[in-house]
């Protein structure tokens, strides 16, 4: 029997707001939602930004005047809205206006050769050939610690200077969020805070205490798959260890350590869960959400773990990012829209335009955390369902010429993401009521690539109006978690029946293939959908596909496998967890998290571990781990 891997939770943090409770998803489209959830966006994002506070049971404005829920979109809905999803990049990250640089200069004196003094400590070894040094002495002949130089010919020296960045938007957190005020940061990457805040939103959004489910289950049954693509580019981690040097300072102790791309689960596992079972960094460019849940969805189906969280962070809005994927030509810039839109005036809220007349993606950063059981502990907590991963297939490209250039990889993917969704819910509801949430990552050529794969898989399987929509639109491209705000995008659809268009784009590009698709400019009201699509095409050719379930087709599944009886009598249960999660969200919404940060708390004292042949028990776990391995190679020996 196979463990159906269901998602009982999620949280995070990206351009749009809080991802607990479809916050980020409700930002996205407002203009569908009612009137009282429209209200609780609108508060629980100005109090996320800071625009108020919540003291003494009431709302607080900047001016220090209390102020109702109800009248926090008429007066801070303006900031709200410019404070979020893809807008110029504001100065805390860099200025693209004056971006920091040095700038190289060759100076020569006008007449013969010309001196300078300098610190004698601060001299360069070895002496460039050119310079005559001599230590300057005071009166009475002992060295003041300054040297005069002599330099013959010309002097090459780094002036700090700045330039104008062609590349100015970007999908940034909401304006004034600020995770590291939320717990004692030490310090750590921007995008390892936001693994802290992801991570205890995902799980207090189950409304599930995290002790119930340790003594639930075996300690090495609960699993960490979580990365970053790129390590920590900011001071804090791999941003410093690459620059002190050239900037004359020296490199941090911690700069290694919270430089690796593992840093996610490590974060994970010693500061917020202490989990002691199985952990897992994959990476795979752009699609690396996908790997992490495909390793862990495995794991749960084979019963080698029963609860997982899931997810990938990355802070990438730095100027070396920037430039790195500017200069390769992968980022929408100034000069290349303003030619598209023939206007001097660039719109930065629709820089990503997938599908669109677009010319390149725009960058984005964010944390993405769900968490995953097995169906039959999820029963046993009687815990929220939000949907189930069936699968997820990758694939790689073959033999390439460019390693950047996208290639067949991704219609293997795609075709088996469709071929399995058929064998589980059936032709008719794969063909009317699925949907697909695109890579679309707003380059020209993607456009074409990813939408011929759709073309292609829908004219196989016999789908019309296969409904296509594109979180980086609004949101930016991540890199590691753009899946998860892809995954927390189709959980939304599915509780909201809303399915949201590409309003950055006036048009759908003519070249785009688009017969047997349904791409909206605007965003709509949808019939209740069965399965959702979630796709991504890395660079490199690691292409990802995953097959995501409605909380309504899981909970069929989960009746047919345990009984109606076995779930009704956790019928009690689920609402306690439901009142829990109320509880949450509301806190949550006043921007009251009280993250889990475990420095040094709960330590496992070694010496107190039992240790015999058939099992091993560790100080303050409920359940002992079982040494009793069956030998999978029996036939064999």
């Amino acid at each position: 029997m196979t463990a159906l891997p269901v998602i009982v939770g999620m949280g995070g943090i990206n351009a749009s707001g809080r991802t607990s409770f479809h916050q980020g998803f409700r930002r996205i489209v407002l203009d569908q939602l009612s009137p009282e959830q429209r209200q609780e966006t609108f508060l629980g994002l100005a109090c996320l930004m800071n625009l108020v506070r919540y003291q003494d049971g009431q709302l607080i404005d900047q001016n220090n005047q209390v102020i109702e829920d109800d009248q926090i979109e008429d007066t801070f809905g303006e900031q709200v809205l410019a404070g979020t999803l893809i807008r110029k990049i504001e100065k805390e990250h860099f200025d693209p206006d004056a971006t920091p640089w040095q700038q190289k200069m060759s100076l020569s004196a006008k007449q013969a050769d010309f001196s300078f003094t300098v610190k004698t400590k601060d001299l360069p070894s070895p002496l460039p050939e050119n310079w005559t040094v001599s230590e300057t002495v005071d009166e009475e002949g002992n060295p003041t610690g300054v040297s005069d130089v002599n330099v013959a010919g010309t002097l090459e020296v780094l002036h700090d200077s700045t330039l104008d960045n062609p590349i100015k938007a970007a999908g940034q957190l909401p304006t004034g969020f600020d995770p590291a005020k939320l717990y004692n940061s030490h310090h750590q990457p921007r995008g390892l805070q936001n693994v802290i805040f992801g991570a205890t939103d995902a799980i207090k959004s189950t409304g599930i205490d995290w002790q119930d489910v340790l003594d639930q289950v075996s300690p090495d049954q609960i699993g960490t798959y979580s990365s970053s693509t790129q390590g920590q580019l900011h001071a804090e981690g791999l941003g410093n260890a690459m620059q002190a040097r050239l900037k004359g300072s020296r490199v941090g102790s911690k700069n290694a350590a919270m430089s690796l791309n593992t840093a996610p689960s490590d974060f994970i596992n010693a500061y917020v869960t202490g989990s002691v079972g199985s952990t897992i960094s994959a990476t795979g460019a752009c699609a690396s959400f996908l790997y992490n849940l495909k390793a862990a969805a495995h794991d749960i189906q084979s019963g080698k773990i029963r609860a997982a969280i899931v997810g990938n962070s990355d802070a990438l809005i730095v100027p070396e990012a920037a430039e790195s994927f500017g200069n390769m030509g992968a980022l929408a810039n100034e000069k290349y829209l303003r030619m598209i839109d023939q206007t001097d005036q660039v719109d930065y809220r629709k820089t990503s335009r997938p599908f669109g007349q677009n010319c390149g993606f725009t960058l984005g950063e964010g944390a993405q955390y769900f968490i995953l059981m097995d169906d039959t502990l999820a029963l046993e907590l009687g815990a929220d369902v939000l949907g189930s991963v069936a699968d997820v297939f990758v694939n790689a490209d073959g033999v390439k010429k460019s390693i950047t250039a996208p290639g067949p990889g991704n219609y293997i993917s795609m075709a088996k993401a469709v071929a399995l969704a058929k064998n589980i819910v059936g032709e008719e509801s794969v063909q009317q009521h699925s949907f697909v949430l695109a890579h679309g990552s707003s380059t020209p050529q993607n456009r074409v690539t990813e939408s011929h794969i759709f073309h292609t898989v829908a004219e196989t399987f016999g789908i019309n109006d296969w409904q296509v929509a594109a979180p980086k639109a609004y949101l930016g491209h991540s890199l590691g978690p753009a899946s998860g705000d892809q995954l927390a995008w189709a959980l939304g659809v599915f509780a909201h029946d809303i399915m949201p268009g590409i309003t950055t784009i006036k048009e759908v590009a003519d070249d785009v293939f688009d017969e047997h698709l349904t791409i909206r400019t605007e965003h709509a009201p949808c019939e209740p959908q069965e399965v959702a699509f979630i796709n991504s095409k890395g660079f490199g050719g690691n292409n990802a596909t995953a097959v995501i379930l409605s909380p309504n087709t899981t909970w069929k599944m989960i009746e047919k496998r345990h009984g109606e009886a076995a779930v009704k009598a956790k019928e009690a249960q689920r609402m306690q967890v439901k009142q829990n999660q109320d509880a949450y969200r509301t806190a949550a919404n006043y921007g009251q998290f009280d993250l889990f940060y475990r420095y040094g708390e709960g330590m496992i004292d070694e010496q107190q571990i039992k240790l015999s042949k058939d099992s091993m028990t560790l100080p303050g776990y409920k359940n002992s781990i079982s040494l009793d391995l069956k030998n999978p190679f029996e036939d064999m020996c």
